[in-house]
């Protein structure tokens, strides 16, 4: 299985991987983007399994990259890792088709909380 990592910060990208790792998720190859219009288009490129996204970045944010996605058909499986994680903010990411918000801080049980029904 292929997981996309998407944030504009290179070192969260790194810290979002050792967590799935860490979570038991080692096996699965990892594809990073640096921003939404990155994720969006190697969404189409990589094919991934699971979309793990910031929720502000560059260009494109993560729920624009959410609801183009969802608006050229793609229903890949996607998740947000972000630092906010209010109440209007997780309904927002749902409505758009967002399976989960993980708030950081997060650890591996987080991790693996949201993702052991969707890469089962």
């Amino acid at each position: 299985m292929k997981i996309l990592v998407a944030d504009d910060s290179s070192v969260m990208r790194k810290i979002v991987i050792r967590t799935l790792r860490q979570a038991g998720f080692d096996d699965h190859d990892v594809v990073e983007a640096e921003n939404g219009r990155d994720a969006y288009d190697k969404v189409g490129s990589e094919k991934p399994d699971l979309v793990l996204s910031d929720w502000n970045m560059p260009e494109m944010t993560g729920i624009e990259c959410l609801q183009a996605l969802r608006n050229s058909g793609s229903q890949v499986p996607f998740g947000f890792v972000t630092s906010e994680g209010s109440a209007e903010m997780r309904e927002k990411a749902a409505d758009a088709g967002a399976l989960f918000l993980i708030a950081k801080p997060f650890n591996a049980d987080s991790f693996a909380d949201a993702l052991d029904g969707i890469l089962a």
